[in-house]
């Protein structure tokens, strides 16, 4: 008899849905110049207009006139694909002038391109334990997946310090022969908690116990620093910092990610990682549209500064509302509700009720017991759709769709 192979992805969905983790997707159509609304698709295929709170497209740079512009204009002079791989045929200009957007973003010699912010981190973090004989990889425990997949690729020695704690990362540095390598993999702004890497600390223990550093920018590039370079910008410790990582497809508003560090550096990856020599370039036309956005958050702050503001607003709403809000430093908005199923009903109330969109945050993204919302409250969504949000919340809580054991 063969194994029952259909059986066991169908048990394995099952333990899904009864850990109520199982992740369904909201058909979506953005429409352009009204961002954060959008229509929604429902499962008998009607549609209906809908706010979104949970979009990594945190300044709305998808739908600006200047970005929209250089891809239109794009498409036009070269087409849709990039037709190959970097290596064959797939640089192309619009590559290169990119790379060099970014590199002087981050004040650093070099710039390489990648298909997303996840591949960035996998394909340099697996190929610096390759080219770092001996080397031990030092990870936040709170570091995203892309880094903690990208160390494992990688089979060298790793240490998991605790979160931003400064104490045991003397401790872990210590332990380890100063004569072998050691790579310090970091983020500037952790996505679940909202709180900052503290990068003049790392960069002070790095420097006294010879550690190579690497910072995941992530959730900070266009958001923080002067032009947006993010929290190591604005910290001052950028030239500090020997890898930056970073993606076009948050603040952005496109997709893809990079590395930026000295020249060796980044030729050594872009010579040795499968990741990026094995992947079909980015389209120019993604490219185009990056490069508009860069360079206008490089000279305006008027979004940042009104995410910040908005950010600001909708906290105070959520605390006089005593509603059980993470308190992060960031942009980043998260109410507690501590279990998957929770969690869910919330989100799927929230969507059907009030035509709210926010998807949970469960595991493996967060740990058990951890559940969560994640509001990302940009520059475009005003007082009425705050007020509407918070009333929505305030009456589930109250009201209907937590259980007890969750209001608590």
């Amino acid at each position: 008899m063969s194994f029952p192979y259909l059986s066991r992805f169908q048990e394995s969905l099952s333990e899904l849905k009864r850990e109520g983790r199982y992740r369904v997707f909201a058909d979506l159509l953005r429409k352009r110049g009204s961002f954060p609304t959008a229509d929604f698709f429902t499962s008998d295929g009607q549609k209906k207009a809908i706010t979104i709170w949970c979009s990594n497209d945190y300044l709305g740079m998808g739908q600006h006139p200047k970005v929209l512009a250089a891809m239109h204009q794009a498409l036009d002079e070269v087409g849709a694909g990039a037709g190959g791989t970097r290596n064959i045929s797939g640089t192309t200009h619009y590559h290169v002038q990119l790379e060099q957007e970014l590199a002087d973003l981050h004040g650093k010699e070099a710039a390489l391109l990648f298909t997303s912010g996840y591949v960035s981190n996998d394909a340099t973090l697996a190929t610096l334990s390759k080219l770092l004989p001996g080397v031990v990889l030092i990870s936040d425990a709170l570091n995203h997946n892309s880094m903690i997949e990208g160390i494992r690729h990688g089979g060298a020695e790793k240490k998991i310090l605790r979160h931003n704690d400064m104490d045991h990362l003397e401790e872990i540095l210590k332990s380890i022969d100063p004569s072998r390598p050691k790579v310090i993999a970091f983020e500037g702004v952790y996505s679940m908690d909202g709180d900052f890497g503290p990068t003049e600390a790392i960069c002070d223990l790095a420097e006294k116990y010879g550690a190579f550093t690497y910072i995941d920018e992530v959730h900070a590039v266009g958001m923080y620093g002067p032009r947006g370079s993010g929290v190591a910008g604005r910290d001052g410790t950028m030239d500090r910092i020997d890898i930056v990582e970073g993606t076009l497809a948050k603040a952005y508003g496109i997709m893809g990610g990079y590395i930026t560090a000295k020249a060796e550096v980044v030729d050594a990856i872009r010579s040795y990682a499968p990741g990026f020599i094995f992947s079909t370039s980015m389209s120019p036309v993604l490219c185009a549209g990056a490069i508009a956005s860069i360079q206008h958050l490089k000279e305006s702050n008027a979004e940042r500064e009104a995410q910040q503001a908005n950010a600001g607003r909708l906290k105070a709403k959520l605390k006089a509302a005593g509603l059980p809000l993470i308190d992060s430093p960031s942009h980043i908005v998260p109410v507690m509700v501590g279990d998957a199923v929770c969690c869910k009903a919330v989100s799927d109330a929230l969507m059907n009720d009030h035509s709210i969109y926010v998807q949970p945050i469960n595991y493996p993204t967060v740990p058990r017991g951890s559940e969560r919302l994640r509001f990302t409250p940009g520059p475009l969504h005003t007082p009425q759709m705050m007020d509407e949000l918070v009333g929505a919340l305030s009456d589930l809580w109250k009201y209907h769709a937590l259980p007890r054991r969750c209001a608590a």
